[in-house]
């Protein structure tokens, strides 16, 4: 296992770039602790998989370094990293039995006999495969093989980091909860350093210690699920983490109160002035609620109320805004008079988009209209 250093790290795909929107990964610092477990999230095309081909070294970056403890290896080849790479495709030799594909890269290494026996059994006992150990993998399905690439690097004791590029696309969905669940118990045993892409929250949620949310080429914030939740350092990290994402209303700031749509609103600390910057207000739909008959709030109009099992989602029109409500089992919505508050505690202020720091928080703050 290693550290893994990004050194002003920056890709463009064409030869002579001439700005910044020509940088498929725009420039950037990042140190990768030994042993951790990551996950790259982001939509389709912002640079996820660019990434981790240059850190694997299937391609070389248009500047800066990476480094693994403290090593340049911004010029080797992927073999000379170490590095076991699963891809988002099933990459196996169909004429080998389950068990010669799994034991080839231990066999290609010179490992001996007797362990690469044991790893394998291990393998094929933790991707439930045993009773398949002896048939080629041509006849397999889909997950299957899909099942037998992800052995394949996880077979591999010795390597630097194990990195998979949406490795579990073609397996069904109750598959994919089992393989996740597996993953993160292989890394919890042999302490490998893991780097998962995915666009999908709730893979990259439920495998790793920190997430890593990157946007048209740039990481916009890295944390844990926890942190990317309660305080989202950029409207697209709000937006992109949580069902439904984060609601973000344009607003005027006033010191510890904020604007919005002519209502003014509480917040739970205290705000620079800005001028000359799109200023929003950051709230998710879990801390906005209906008011109860008799209290103060936010007139609001109903769009829409979704059923989705443990709760309801209202979705509502604060002025010409859309705010998503989430409404708890059981609670009624009245037919008329619809008025909503929001926790000022858990409001962010955004400043073009980034999370705006306040000068100071105000204790005793709550829900607030």
């Amino acid at each position: 296992m290693a550290q893994i250093k990004l050194d002003q790290l920056a890709h463009s795909y064409y030869p002579h770039p001439k700005g910044q929107e020509d940088y498929a990964l725009k420039a950037m610092d990042y140190l990768w602790d030994d042993g951790r477990a990551y996950a790259l999230l982001g939509p389709s095309g912002c640079g996820k998989t660019t990434l981790l081909n240059i850190i694997s070294g299937l391609l070389k970056p248009s500047q800066g370094r990476i480094l693994f403890d403290g090593e340049d290896m911004t010029m080797r080849t992927p073999e000379e990293r170490n590095i076991a790479q699963v891809f988002q495709f099933p990459v196996i030799y169909d004429t080998m039995t389950v068990a010669q594909n799994l034991e080839f890269p231990l066999v290609n290494r010179g490992v001996d006999r007797a362990e690469v026996k044991k790893r394998v059994t291990e393998m094929l006992a933790t991707l439930e495969l045993s009773s398949k150990a002896g048939l080629r993998a041509q006849g397999l399905t889909a997950d299957e093989k899909q099942k037998i690439s992800l052995g394949r690097g996880l077979v591999r004791y010795d390597v630097n980091a194990i990195l998979f590029d949406e490795p579990l696309t073609v397996i069904d969905p109750h598959m994919k909860w089992q393989l996740r669940t597996k993953l993160k118990e292989l890394h919890q045993r042999f302490g490998h350093t893991m780097i998962y892409v995915t666009h999908d929250q709730t893979e990259a949620l439920t495998f790793a210690d920190k997430v890593v949310v990157m946007y048209e080429g740039q990481v916009v914030q890295i944390g844990t699920p926890e942190e990317l939740f309660e305080r989202p350092a950029h409207t697209f990290v709000g937006y992109f983490i949580g069902s439904p994402g984060m609601n973000i209303l344009p607003c005027e700031l006033r010191g510890y109160y904020a604007v919005v749509a002519g209502h003014p609103v509480v917040l739970g600390a205290d705000y620079q002035k800005v001028s000359g910057s799109r200023v929003e207000l950051g709230i998710r739909p879990e801390f906005v609620r209906f008011v109860r008959a008799g209290e103060q709030g936010l007139p609001v109009t109903i769009d829409a109320v979704d059923d989705v099992g443990r709760h309801r989602i209202a979705k509502v029109r604060l002025g010409g805004h859309l705010l998503n409500v989430i409404v708890p089992e059981g609670q009624e919505i009245g037919a008329t008079d619809h008025r909503v508050v929001l926790d000022s505690n858990k409001i962010g202020i955004y400043v073009n988009d980034h999370r705006l720091q306040p000068i100071r928080f105000r204790h005793g703050a709550g829900a607030s209209a």
